[in-house]
Order: C-alpha cells, then sequence, then structure tokens
C-alpha cells in the first residue's frame, strides 16, 4: 500500500511539472500552433493530476471532473484548430 501511495504522489509531481512547461509553452509560443498545442497538453495533464487525486482519495467526483475536462479540451483544441485552418470555426 505504501508503493501505491508513493508512485500516484510521485505521478502528481511529475504531472505538476507538466503542467508548469505546459504553462510556459502556452505563454512563450513562437506561434500560435504551439499555444494550441499547449493548452491542448495542459488539458491532457490536468485531467490525469485529477484522476490520481481520484485514486489517491477515493472519491468519484475527481474522475467526473477529469470527464469533463476531457470534453471541454477535446472540443477547445478542434475548435481552436478549425480557427487557425480555416480562419472560422463554424462553417
Amino acid at each position: 500500500m505504501l508503493a501505491l501511495a508513493l508512485a500516484i504522489t510521485g505521478a502528481q509531481v511529475m504531472l505538476g511539472l507538466a503542467m508548469m512547461c505546459a504553462a510556459y509553452r502556452m505563454t512563450a509560443g513562437p506561434r500560435a500552433q504551439d499555444r494550441v498545442l499547449g493548452l491542448d497538453t495542459f488539458f491532457t495533464n490536468s485531467m490525469l493530476l485529477l484522476i490520481t487525486f481520484g485514486i489517491q482519495t477515493g472519491r468519484t467526483l475527481y474522475f467526473e471532473s477529469a470527464l469533463t475536462i476531457a470534453l471541454l479540451g477535446f472540443v477547445g483544441t478542434v475548435a481552436l484548430s478549425k480557427f487557425l485552418m480555416r480562419g472560422e470555426v463554424i462553417e
């Protein structure tokens, strides 16, 4: 049981570092495509961080929040990518 707790804590630390790297890419990205990629990576890392919190605490609220973030992240990434490619979101 101790090994699982240490593995989850280590994963949370690594995901926090990955989120900081994604935040840097969102703010300092040389192109808009890099910023969209940083945003998508940030959404993915935040979803995984919530899942690790859910495993650690045993509460289902974290899993539901992770699902919501995953759906919103996917829709946001698709909308931004479509905007960057065509200049419009809705055809």
